[in-house]
């Protein structure tokens, strides 16, 4: 996989990650654990499940768009991101399980917005 540069991204990044599962059980015990292992043979220790969440219902969102969860994974910065996704670390440990528990995934690269600034320009 061949990602954009990110170099106007700086600081920690949030993915939110859109589930939809071929086999949920795959996902969390096969490919979490997979993942944590391409990262640590990368020197990359330092990514982070920040929230886990399954979907019980859809408010505003197309009918046929269903989901099964969300997870948000903190990343150091996007550079670290991009090194993992496109590795062959990834590639040939992670992947194939990711490929293997999901029917569909969307993947959003956000950037945290704090509190503190956002209460400076509405209340909350």
């Amino acid at each position: 996989m061949k990602l954009p540069e990110f170099e106007e991204v700086q600081g920690p990044v949030l993915m939110l990650n859109m589930l939809k599962f071929k086999d949920r059980e795959h996902y969390f015990e096969t490919y979490l654990p997979a993942f944590r292992k391409a990262t640590e043979k990368l020197g990359i220790n330092d990514v982070k499940i920040r929230l886990v969440c399954n979907v019980v219902a859809n408010i505003i969102a197309p009918e046929n768009e269903a989901w099964d969860a969300i997870l948000l994974v903190e990343y150091p910065n996007a550079k670290a991101f991009k090194t993992i996704a496109e590795s062959d670390a990834y590639r040939d440990i992670a992947d194939p399980h990711r490929l293997a528990a999901t029917a569909n995934l969307h993947l959003y690269m956000t950037t945290p917005v704090f509190l503190s600034m956002m209460r400076k320009e509405k209340q909350l």
